[in-house]
């Protein structure tokens, strides 16, 4: 894909296009009219303005643009100890990077689930920065030892300074974590992010553990929804699972190891689930290669094989589930392949809700992503194939133009 720099939120008028919409999975053949970013009207034959572009899609398919739920553009690396000693200009650099190359395959969203700022969302949304809309969390929450505490068993001192790279922020007790909470939905964070169980790239704490008391996990829901936000937590197995939906949380981020009292607790709450398969694929295979250490690349096999049965287990029981990557370092360039991974268990319209409808309701944006409907923004992709019939389309990224806020920001030459 080669960039195309346009205004943000431009006008467009789409013309012949086949569009897919996810919410019925069928298509309709009609035009799409884009004013100043948003859609404003779709039908045959529609008019606009002379000085407005008129793409021809020839009769190819239209699909809205594309949400991934779970990334870290600061991740530069696997060895995410590390951050913490980079320049944060340097991590700026690298995630202005990473985020231009995930706008090039086709994702027009993405929801940052720790490491990203106000910074880095204010200079996207301002046109400073090409990438994605970016919703951030800040830093995500968690208990010393636990899977944002990036400090080895030998270091005692941690630095949470805003401006310090990292991906967690270590509170501990009731009082502390409702600080902590407060202070990040003060710096303008769309949601708040909690470690609730152990993890791959955390150097001292297990992967079956749980991690928060039950009191801490309810303040810091209780500062979210004061703010009309909400917590998603980092949770492999069901136990940890079972703990924060319980306690109010609304996402649930890997959940590889989760069982039917899982199920019965994401729906009976409307929570969702946000599978990550294709990182542990990645981290298999590369991992090393990209900074994770020897310890961390360890813990994968327990969650690889894991992961594939409970996204199985879960669209059966009707699961609210969106479209997650997690990847790190130079693995991110696997963004797309959670398409074909998710398509051995689920039909290829279900996965591409998982990334459009179902992560703008995870999003709190219904209406606004994940359609082509008037009110919606004005972000689309074209591509040759029908993703129905052959989701290798997505999984190999093969788009050939990508719109954004009605601006053509990519097209393959």
């Amino acid at each position: 894909m080669s960039p195309v720099h346009e205004s943000l939120n431009a006008n467009l008028l789409i013309r012949h296009a086949t569009v897919l919409d996810p919410v019925t999975g069928k298509y309709s053949e009609h035009d799409v009219r884009i004013s100043d970013g948003v859609v404003v009207e779709t039908g045959a034959k529609l008019t606009a303005p002379d000085d407005v572009r008129t793409l021809d899609a020839g009769g190819r398919y239209v699909l809205p643009g594309l949400i991934d739920a779970h990334v870290h553009v600061t991740a530069a690396t696997a060895d995410l100890g590390s951050l913490t000693s980079w320049s944060p200009s340097y991590v700026a650099f690298q995630a202005g990077r990473l985020m231009s190359d995930m706008l090039d395959r086709g994702f027009t969203t993405v929801r940052d689930c720790s490491g990203a700022d106000f910074g880095l969302h204010d200079a996207q949304a301002e046109g400073l920065l090409r990438g994605p809309r970016l919703f951030f969390c800040g830093k995500a929450l968690s208990q010393t030892g636990g899977h944002g505490d990036s400090r080895p068993r030998g270091a005692s001192v941690s630095d949470s300074h805003q401006c310090c790279a990292g991906l967690g922020r270590v509170a501990d007790g009731v009082d502390a974590v409702r600080a902590a909470a407060r202070d990040e939905l003060r710096k303008g964070a769309h949601h708040i992010k909690v470690m609730g169980s152990g993890g791959v790239a955390s150097p001292t704490d297990r992967v079956d553990s749980t991690q928060y008391s039950m009191d801490e996990l309810r303040a810091i829901v209780d500062e979210a929804e004061a703010a009309n936000r909400y917590v998603t937590a980092h949770a492999y197995t069901a136990r940890a699972v079972n703990r924060a939906l319980r306690a109010g949380i609304r996402g649930i981020e890997h959940g590889n190891l989760i069982d039917d009292e899982s199920i019965s607790l994401l729906t009976e709450h409307e929570a969702f689930l946000v599978p990550t398969l294709v990182t542990y694929w990645s981290l298999q295979r590369e991992g090393r290669e990209f900074g994770l250490p020897q310890d961390s690349w360890e813990k994968v096999s327990e969650v690889l094989d894991a992961g594939l049965r409970g996204l199985e287990l879960a669209a059966r029981g009707t699961v609210n589930i969106a479209y997650g990557t997690d990847l790190l370092g130079g693995m991110q360039r696997h963004q797309s392949r959670e398409f074909q991974i998710r398509a051995d268990v689920q039909p290829a319209i279900d996965v591409i809700r998982s990334a459009t409808v179902n992560a703008a309701d995870l999003l709190q944006r219904t209406g606004e992503l994940g359609v082509l409907r008037p009110g919606a923004h004005g972000d689309a992709l074209i591509v040759d194939d029908d993703p129905l019939d052959n989701i290798s389309v997505l999984a190999e990224g093969r788009i050939d133009t990508v719109i954004q806020g009605g601006s053509v920001v990519a097209e393959r030459r």
